[in-house]
């Protein structure tokens, strides 16, 4: 399930994508407005069961996560960060088998 959500601190407008256990699987940037937001999910939608719009990437510490990139090659999403090779596939798997649920609950 999707949820949308704003910062106060920032006022900016956020997604998130969890798994059916409540954990965060992917989150989006930050929007100016919910429309935006909104179109970040669909584009997660659209995207996120293609495996070739995942890209692995590495942190400073050596611990992986990875990013879903639309077809203009923009990040609409990024994961946590991963201690494995096969936590980091699980992960993305994840993705993949939740926009299935393509329910989006909005917490503004």
């Amino acid at each position: 399930m999707f949820e949308i959500y704003q910062s106060e601190k920032t006022k900016k407008f956020h997604y998130r994508l969890k798994a059916a256990n409540g954990q965060i699987i992917l989150t989006g940037q930050a929007y100016k407005d919910k429309v935006g937001c909104v179109t970040g999910v669909k584009s997660v939608l659209t995207n996120g069961a293609d495996e070739n719009r995942y890209e692995i990437k590495e942190s400073k510490d050596g611990r992986k996560y990875f990013v879903l990139k639309s077809t203009n090659g923009q990040v609409i999403g990024q994961s946590q960060m991963y201690k494995s090779e096969s936590g980091l596939k699980n992960g993305i798997m994840s993705v993949g088998n939740n926009i299935a649920d393509s329910r989006v609950k909005d917490l503004c």
